[in-house]
C-alpha cells in the first residue's frame, strides 16, 4: 500500500466548463487539490486562474487512448495521490438514426464510453495500491428515456450506467466506490441557448419536471461532492437522478 499525502487530489475531465467546472468548484471549496482535463489550453488555463491555487490543468484528447496512462502518471508523479475521479467529459451528436455513419456512432463511443473505461482502468489501478478511492460517472437523461435523434449519445450514456455497476462491484474490495450521477435539465449556456430558442421545447420540459424549473450546476456539484465525500461512504453502484424528478415526472 502507498503512503498517501495528507491533501485529497481530485481528476475531472472535461472540468473547463458547464457541470465539470462548477464540480471543480465545489471540490476546491473542499480544500481538495483538482486537476481538470481537457484539449483546449486556453480555456483550461482561463478555468484554473478562476478556480485559484488549488487548481491545475492537464491537456488531453482522451480519445487519445495511449495518452491516458501518461497523464495519470504525470498527474501522480507531481502530486503523489488520486483520490477522486470524475468521468464528466462527453460529446453530443443530435441526427436521425438512419443518417449517423459508422464513423460518427464509433466517434461518440469512443470520447463517452471508451475513454471512460480507460481513464477509470489507470486511476484504479493505483487506487488499488492505495487502498481507497473514489470514481463518479456522468450518465445522462438520455439513458432513462427514448429520446429522438441521439442514437450513439443515448448508446453511450446507457452503458456508462451498466459500466458503473460492474464497476462497484469489482473495484469495492479495493475500498474503491464507483457511483453515477444522471443529470437532467440543467441551466448550462449550452442548454439555455437551446431552450430559449425553442419555446414550445422549453415549455414541455419545464411541465414534466416536477420541482418546475431548471437546475444550477450547483445543485449537480452539490450530489456530486456527496457521492465522493465521506457521508456516502456506504454508497456504491447508485445511479443518481439529479433533474428535479423530471425521469418521473407526468
Amino acid at each position: 500500500m502507498v503512503n498517501k499525502p495528507t491533501q485529497k487530489t481530485a481528476i475531472i475531465t472535461g472540468g473547463a466548463s458547464g457541470l465539470g467546472f462548477a464540480i471543480a468548484q465545489k471540490f476546491i471549496e473542499q480544500d481538495i487539490r483538482t486537476i481538470i482535463i481537457g484539449r483546449n489550453e486556453t480555456r483550461l488555463r482561463e478555468a484554473c486562474q478562476t478556480l485559484g491555487p488549488l487548481a491545475g490543468y492537464v491537456i488531453l484528447d482522451l480519445t487519445r487512448l495511449e495518452g491516458i496512462r501518461e497523464a495519470v502518471n504525470a498527474i501522480l508523479d507531481q502530486y503523489g495521490t488520486i483520490d477522486i475521479l470524475v468521468n464528466n467529459a462527453g460529446i453530443h451528436l443530435k441526427k436521425a438514426l438512419l443518417d449517423v455513419s459508422n464513423e460518427e456512432y464509433q466517434d461518440i463511443i469512443l470520447t463517452n464510453q471508451t475513454s471512460v473505461f480507460a481513464f477509470t482502468r489507470e486511476v484504479a489501478g493505483f487506487m488499488k495500491r492505495q487502498g481507497s478511492g473514489c470514481i463518479l460517472n456522468v450518465s445522462s437523461m438520455a439513458s432513462r428515456y427514448g429520446l429522438p435523434q441521439v442514437i450513439a449519445y443515448t448508446a453511450s450514456k446507457s452503458a456508462i450506467e451498466g459500466m458503473t455497476r460492474a464497476m462497484a462491484v469489482e473495484l469495492s474490495p479495493f475500498g474503491i466506490r464507483v457511483n453515477c450521477i444522471a443529470p437532467g435539465f440543467i441551466r448550462t449556456n449550452m442548454s439555455s441557448k437551446a431552450l430559449d430558442s425553442d419555446p414550445e421545447r422549453k415549455r414541455k420540459v419545464l411541465s414534466r419536471t416536477p420541482l418546475g424549473r431548471l437546475g444550477e450546476p450547483v445543485e449537480v456539484a452539490e450530489a456530486a461532492w456527496f457521492l465522493v465525500s465521506d457521508a456516502a461512504a456506504y454508497i456504491t453502484g447508485v445511479i443518481l437522478p439529479v433533474d428535479g424528478g423530471n425521469s418521473i415526472g407526468f
